[in-house]
């Protein structure tokens, strides 16, 4: 098999992948995916601009199927930059004014047999000033991440500057090849390859178009762990966790803070549920009195009760897990030392 055939080969995969990532993000119909519309068309105006990268090395294209081809720089840009305000400034509908970004595609696409393509100066023209389209729209997408990215959840702003940094690069790629930078031409289809599985990837652990249990959070990095540390700092000032009643909601309510966004910090900043994360506490108060002396005579399933534990089995289910060591035979270490 030669090198042409492998880039081919390469190409053409992504090329399907991303066929199939738009199927699917179209098909979506749940109210929290409706943003994933316009990244659907982002994925198809690339998909068609790289198409026509891959048929044009293989195949003599008429100056129409070129320019069908480039159209796809103009449909990718504005809806970039609608996906960034549906993530991040939650404008989930577009507004009749906003039909007027998707004109230039439209009337590109529909008199592209009258566009000059042919290697005139003009022709380089009209390509650069599509190019220039992108570059705008990367410019507004990169604004409305500025501004939106500490008001959403960290997990969603970190994926569309992830995706705009993306589309960003294949913009360089052509232009570098353009300039002459950058001769191997086909190189453009083959990186939108690997950028395309990468995006399947994600999609597959549910780390970016799904965007997590907390899709909907503003919550951002600072705020949740200050809610963390208010939350211990509460836990071990009146020593909560000895209530074995000790609920999320409750301690939510002492800290005047809506519940999920307790669990949302609970699980970004100690990487685990409340439940656990009380245990932790109820824990240590074990340890302290398994070794001391005061309470050597204590049994264990009283010192589960006075810690906050509901029942004895959870108790050393809790404590072996953390300690690797059953209640009686870390008292019995404690007690050897």
């Amino acid at each position: 098999m030669n090198q042409d055939v492998i880039w081919l080969v390469l190409s053409c995969l992504g090329i399907a992948q991303a066929l199939f990532l738009f199927a699917y993000l179209v098909s979506v119909r749940k109210a929290s995916d409706k943003t994933n519309i316009f990244l659907a068309f982002v994925i198809l105006g690339l998909t068609i601009r790289i198409g026509k990268s891959i048929l044009n090395v293989h195949f003599d294209l008429l100056p129409w199927q070129r320019n069908l081809g480039i159209s796809g720089i103009l449909m990718t840009g504005p809806f970039l930059w609608f996906y960034g305000k549906g993530l991040l400034v939650n404008q989930k509908k577009l507004s009749p004014k906003n039909y007027i970004h998707i004109v230039p595609f439209v009337l590109f696409a529909l008199f592209c047999s009258l566009i000059p393509n042919d290697g005139r100066p003009i022709s380089y023209v009209i390509y650069i000033l599509v190019f220039a389209h992108l570059l705008l729209y990367l410019g507004l997408s990169t604004m409305v991440y500025l501004k939106g990215r500490k008001k959403v959840h960290p997990q969603r702003a970190s994926w569309y500057r992830n995706l705009i940094i993306g589309v960003g690069l294949l913009w360089l790629f052509y232009m570098g090849n353009l300039a002459g930078l950058i001769p191997f031409y086909i190189g453009g289809a083959v990186f939108f390859s690997f950028l395309i599985y990468i995006f399947s990837f994600l999609f597959l652990q549910k780390h970016a178009f799904q965007l997590g249990k907390y899709n909907a959070s503003t919550l951002n990095k600072s705020e949740s762990g200050s809610l963390v540390k208010e939350a211990k700092a509460l836990l071990i000032k009146e020593e909560l966790f000895l209530d074995a009643n000790i609920s999320l909601e409750s301690l939510a309510q002492r800290m005047q803070t809506p519940p999920r966004k307790l669990s949302q910090a609970i699980n970004e900043n100690e990487h685990k549920n409340f439940s656990d994360f009380v245990n932790e506490f109820r824990i240590e108060k074990a340890k302290q009195m398994l070794s001391d002396p005061k309470h050597q005579q204590d049994k264990i399933v009283a010192i589960a009760y006075d810690c906050g534990f509901g029942n004895v089995t959870s108790f050393n289910l809790a404590f072996k897990a953390k300690t690797q060591l059953t209640p009686t035979a870390f008292r019995k270490q404690a007690q050897d030392y």
